[in-house]
Formats: structure tokens, sequence, C-alpha cells
């Protein structure tokens, strides 16, 4: 089985955070099937919202397409509104978002994140303060597709300017443009 290695730790599966709505942009839902072909193409299992609407859907539908592994985590609340896929490999439904958000984190060696709204933010922003508090040392992926996190990524940078990170920005989140870009920076 192909294994992306980094420095310090083998990538066999990558949690993917991303919209239940497609957003405006035809280009996000092209980045979702391109990234869900590259990732079954590399052989690396994806975790994910357990939706089968909006990006999540197109993702797991990309990656199921093309051979690959998909393990959704779906909050009970969240069965008729997100409308879990039933195709994939592996359906957990679990009683709330915190469960859903720790047993996504166990269960993949990096984080990408898309377009998306509330709930992907959430899952990015506590992402990221798990690694500031070191619970974990997972390296998070942004898809900046069409500049969708620009304003964010400004935001951050003021964070930095104004001494409120503990470390360097670049240690825990990596900003790329395409789906290629991401896994030439994680192999």
């Amino acid at each position: 089985m192909p294994i992306i290695k980094t420095a310090s730790m083998k990538i066999e599966s990558v949690v993917v955070f991303c919209g239940s709505k497609t957003g405006r942009s035809p280009l996000y839902i092209q980045h979702a099937a391109e990234l869900g072909k590259l990732i079954a193409l590399l052989n690396l299992r994806m975790v994910y919202g357990g939706g089968k609407a909006g990006l999540m859907g197109a993702i797991a539908n990309s990656v199921l397409t093309h051979g690959g592994k998909v393990m959704g985590v779906i909050p009970k609340i969240l069965t008729e509104w997100e409308h879990q896929h039933e195709g994939l490999t592996e359906l957990f439904v679990v009683p709330d978002m915190h469960t859903r958000k720790k047993m996504m984190y166990e269960m993949c060696d990096a984080a990408i994140v898309m377009p998306g709204g509330f709930g992907t933010l959430d899952e990015l922003f506590e992402m990221l303060t798990w690694n500031q508090l070191k619970i974990h040392d997972k390296k998070i992926y942004v898809l900046n597709t069409e500049g969708f996190y620009n304003h964010l990524r400004l935001h951050l940078q003021h964070l930095k300017k104004e001494g409120f990170l503990y470390e360097s920005l670049e240690e825990r989140i990596i900003f790329c443009e395409t789906p290629v870009e991401i896994f030439n920076k994680i192999g």
C-alpha cells in the first residue's frame, strides 16, 4: 500500500472538513472531485462528516468512484439535515458533535480543509487549538479554492502580528491553491 511520508510520520488517513452545501463557484465541486480522486489513487483512507449533500457528498462520491475507502462520522441529530451517505465503506452514527470531532481526529494522520460554513470553521479551529495545546501534532492543509480563505489567512497573520499565537502559523496550517499542491506539500 503506498504511503505518503513526511519527515515525522506516515500519512495513511486524512480527515476532510468541508461544506454540506456546494457553494456558488463550480470550482468548489471540481476541486472536491479532484481531491477525492487523489485520495483514492494514493490509497489513503478518507474520514469525513458522513453526509451525502454538498461538497461532503461530492468528495465522498469521488473517493468511492475511484476505488477508495471512506469512513463517515455523523451525529444522530444531523442524519436528517445532512442525510448520511449510505454507500460509504463505514459509517459511524455518534451521539453528538463533540464525539464526532474527537473520533475524526483520532482516525486521521492529517487534515484537509475545503470551503465550508460554520461547521467547517469550527472543525478547523478546534484542530488548530488542539495543535497549540499539544493534544496532537497533525498538519492542517487548507484548500484555498479561488481565494476562499484569503480573509481568514489575513486574520491569522493578524493574530500572529498582535502576539496572540504561541508558534509560527506555518508550523500547523499550510494553505494550498489546488488539490495537487496539497499532496506535493504532504509528500
